[in-house]
């Protein structure tokens, strides 16, 4: 298997890929401004509330864009679909699995996500520049490249497979829900936070220890696994946490936030 994962040295010798900066954080605006102060040369800047979600609602808070949305997005990001692309963000990648989950749902077959993020790239001494690239692609979105789940096909995985929360404990347990308005968890779920997936340098973990990892959570290669969070952003990363572990997944796009939309859907705690 190809790894989805590519290192800063690797990344620096790839020639003819398009480069997505993805740099985000939860409840703050997208990290425009850290861009501009420097990036890898030629990477485009990726908004992912803007480019890889429509706007928040029934669907939940990160809902995916329609293909027509995605298509356009791509394209005036200079993504092809007949060459390779690479996606970043700060470190840990949880705002570039988000891109990296997308585009491979709308058919793009050659994403990498650089390990350890724009942090490695530098630590590396390799070039950041502040030119905006001039860019345009060709990219034609089909969906249906990734599975996922349905609330309530998440909901019946929980008890047949299992269906992983990458949320913090604390929330899944209900203790806090500095988000949503309800707190808890679809009864059943396992608690596997994506923290867990990474090392303190951002870099995930080797794909044996990811694969323990995983294996004690009950989720391994003939085993139906899915993954949820708070709204589809940090389920991606689990998505490609266990890409590289060699367990296949389905992700619960509207997740935790659009669950609790249907106030007749069980809610756990503890």
């Amino acid at each position: 298997m190809t790894s989805p994962l590519i290192g800063p040295s690797e990344l620096a010798a790839l020639e003819g890929a398009a480069l997505l900066d993805v740099r985000w954080r939860l409840g703050g605006p997208p990290q425009r401004e850290a861009y501009a102060e420097g990036h890898i040369p030629g990477a485009a800047f990726c908004d992912l509330n803007a480019d890889l979600a429509s706007p928040a609602g029934e669907g939940g808070r990160h809902p995916l864009p329609s293909a027509e949305a995605f298509t356009a997005s791509m394209r005036r990001l200079g993504v092809d679909g007949s060459r390779p692309v690479v996606v970043y963000d700060d470190a840990d990648a949880t705002a570039a699995a988000r891109a990296w989950w997308a585009l491979r749902y709308f058919g793009h077959e050659d994403v990498r996500v650089l390990d350890g993020g724009f942090r490695a790239w530098q630590e590396a001494g390799l070039p950041v520049t502040k030119d905006v690239p001039e860019v345009t692609g060709d990219f034609t979105a089909r969906p249906g490249g990734m599975p996922v789940l349905s609330a309530q096909e998440a909901g019946a995985l929980a008890s047949t497979g299992v269906l992983l929360d990458a949320r913090a404990g604390e929330r899944y347990r209900g203790e806090v829900e500095p988000i949503d308005p309800v707190a808890g968890h679809v009864p059943g779920a396992v608690s596997a936070p994506t923290t867990e997936n990474v090392g303190p340098d951002g870099r995930f973990l080797d794909p044996a220890a990811l694969r323990s990892r995983f294996a004690a959570l009950g989720a391994v290669e003939d085993v139906r696994v899915g993954a949820y969070c708070g709204s589809g952003v940090t389920a991606a990363h689990e998505v490609l946490a266990l890409e590289v572990a060699g367990v296949h997944a389905a992700l619960y796009v509207g997740s935790w936030s659009h669950w609790i939309t249907d106030p007749s859907r069980p809610v756990a705690t503890g």
